[in-house]
């Protein structure tokens, strides 16, 4: 008389500790880079003759006083806003190179209507918040359309968007344009500085004003989030990203997704001049916030285009340009500003070469795992031939 084939049971726990296993290999690289850019800045300075230790404590005791952590709260507001229109087209293959443009001819004309109009404020920050989104969607759409009806690489035309970006605010950026000088003592040009109305709400702490613009990072991490893991958008995003092939097999429009994703990129790249605009400089000049286009694919991939991954690396980063600010002041050692840009080169070197081996330790894990349960199904099969046997 042959016996039933016992019931498979799952082993307790076993899902738990597969996810903890996943969570600390994502966590492994960025922690890794970061680790190696430590020793590698602080070689650095031992060689230059400062002593690296005096400079991280300079660093960490900024980071705890109450305008060190508003300064840096603002700056990750920006930052992360900057990593999340980079990531955006990173995760449909796309390399929005041209963010720094976008939100450079963005926040030019959200300054000149809000120069220009005084409406309430719960018109006038929408109006301004719609403005940039639409211009900086609108711009990138250009790279979208080229790249799908002429087959040009987003990554060269973004780039020369960028440079004709430039050009465009220095044209429009001109007094009689749209930007008269801001003051009769003062050389620089700049558009006229917005409404009252115009001024985002900000919260009020012992160490300064915490921009209220947080807020609408926040929202855009959400929808963010949102739209990835619970939209068919989100899923068409993806599988696009991973193989056009399959996705145009699947019934999904390419061509469609290449350009709204341009347009979603673009429009968040609308929003990152936006707190600066809002919260502090309230107008657009020469010197408007450059760099920050760059910067933000940098946190992008610190962060794996993940909308949570990204938070952490906008604050990374945020603290690293904060806190080194005062690094070159004389009562701190005067230590070299450098320092920090070289920290964050090496952070984002390190952590592509951290990830392929997180990667390659993985994928090994994962072929002893499914080797060591194929092995036990085979055993548990010939056990169970024995006993009908």
């Amino acid at each position: 008389m042959t016996s039933p084939n016992p019931p498979a049971v799952a082993k307790p726990g076993l899902a738990q500790r597969f996810s903890g296993e996943r969570v600390t290999l994502a966590l492994a690289a960025p922690v890794l880079a970061i680790l190696l850019s430590i020793a590698i800045c602080s070689v650095l300075l031992a060689t230059s003759g400062k002593n690296p230790f005096d400079a991280w404590n300079v660093m960490i005791t900024y980071a705890t006083k109450s305008d060190g952590q508003v300064n840096i709260i603002n700056r990750t507001t920006t930052y992360y806003l900057a990593a999340a229109a980079a990531a955006f087209g990173f995760r449909m293959n796309l390399f929005n190179i041209g963010v720094e443009g976008q939100y450079k001819v963005a926040a030019l004309f959200a300054a000149f209507v809000g120069g220009q109009l005084d409406l309430p404020a719960f018109i006038q920050i929408p109006l301004l918040l719609i403005t940039a989104m639409l211009i900086g969607g609108l711009y990138a759409s250009v790279a979208g359309l080229l790249k799908v009806y002429r087959g040009v690489s987003e990554v060269i035309s973004t780039i020369m968007l960028n440079s004709i970006a430039t050009a465009i605010v220095g044209v429009l950026l001109v007094p009689g344009v749209f930007a008269p000088k801001v003051s009769a003592s003062s050389n620089s040009i700049g558009t006229k500085p917005i409404s009252e109305s115009s001024r985002f709400f900000s919260f009020q702490t012992d160490g300064g004003k915490i921009w209220g613009f947080l807020l609408v990072a926040v929202v855009v991490g959400v929808v963010f989030q949102f739209v990835l893991t619970r939209t068919r958008f989100g899923f068409d995003l993806r599988a696009t990203g991973r193989s056009e092939s399959a996705a145009t097999a699947s019934g999904v429009n390419v061509k469609k997704m290449v350009v709204v994703s341009m347009v979603v990129s673009g429009a968040i790249a609308g929003l990152i001049g936006l707190p600066e605009l809002l919260q502090n400089s309230y107008y657009f000049g020469q010197t408007f916030q450059p760099g920050l286009g760059f910067l933000g694919i940098s946190i992008a991939l610190l962060g794996r285009n993940s909308p949570i991954g990204i938070a952490f690396a906008a604050l990374l980063f945020a603290f690293l340009d904060a806190a080194g600010s005062v690094l070159p002041l004389p009562l701190n050692g005067e230590f070299p500003f450098e320092i920090v840009d070289v920290m964050k080169g090496t952070i984002v070197i390190c952590v592509v070469v951290a990830y392929e081996l997180v990667r390659r330790y993985g994928l090994v894990r994962q072929q002893r795992r499914v080797g060591a349960e194929l092995a036990a199904q085979a055993a548990a099969a010939a056990e169970n031939k024995e006993v009908s046997a």
